[in-house]
């Protein structure tokens, strides 16, 4: 029978994760709680953060304002990587490009404008520097199709893809760890039956889905592409 507890199933002292979404907030779907059962279980987590959040709702105005929102949306990650156990917390400090379709997109300075080989630079940086054994961002849907989740799924992928073929050189210790030592990719998605069954909750309870009906068998991953779960 295998053990209810994950967290008490073995050591992963020897595991080093790259979490590295767009948004203060991105890493709670879908991986918060895998992130808290490796801290757990004695992983190294490094999280980076590609946006400052800063062009998100505003649910109450006695929480943040329009200017300080990205402020607010930093600490607030760091507040919920403290209760998770991640320690390692690193922004890109790139300006939310906000929805699909919106005028957020168009500005000069957001993740979705950047220049594509400097996000990569800096997150090679981050790389060389962790040695991670594993990478996880978002998948390249983007989940609902947001500009900075796909921009940073293809920022990661080209790092890691370029960290491998580096690392297919001579053999070199760094840090303690072989620098051979290539990072495995996972992309964190939403399968497409959860959105269908979210879209039909919210029209139950008369809920305004975030996306129309003809959008519900296209958003998310379909079923059959999923890989691998991990029960948390």
């Amino acid at each position: 029978m295998a053990n209810p507890n994950p967290a008490e199933s073995g050591d992963l002292s020897h595991l080093r994760m790259l979490a590295a979404f767009a948004h203060p907030d991105d890493e709670g779907f879908g991986s918060g709680g895998t992130l808290a059962m490796l801290v757990e279980r004695g992983a190294h987590v490094t999280l980076v953060c590609g946006t400052n959040g800063d062009v998100g709702e505003i649910s109450d105005p006695a929480l943040a304002t329009p200017e300080n929102l990205g402020q607010v949306r930093q600490q607030e990650l760091r507040n919920a990587m403290d209760v998770t156990g991640v320690k390692d917390v690193r922004f890109l400090n790139y300006r939310d490009s906000g929805m699909v379709g919106t005028p957020e997109n168009d500005h000069p300075e957001c993740l979705h404008q950047a220049e594509a080989e400097s996000v990569v630079e800096q997150l090679l940086d981050v790389i060389r520097e962790v040695r991670p054994n594993v990478v996880i961002t978002h998948d390249p849907t983007g989940g609902y199709g947001h500009p900075d989740h796909r921009a940073m799924c293809r920022h990661v992928t080209e790092a890691v893809a370029r960290s491998r073929r580096a690392d297919s050189g001579a053999g070199q210790r760094v840090g303690g760890h072989d620098s051979k030592a290539s990072s495995s990719l996972y992309y964190v998605c939403f399968p497409r039956s959860n959105f269908q069954r979210m879209w039909q909750k919210m029209v139950e309870m008369d809920i305004k889905p975030p996306f129309a009906s003809e959008d519900v068998d296209k958003v998310g991953t379909p079923d059959d592409e999923v890989t691998t779960t991990i029960d948390v």
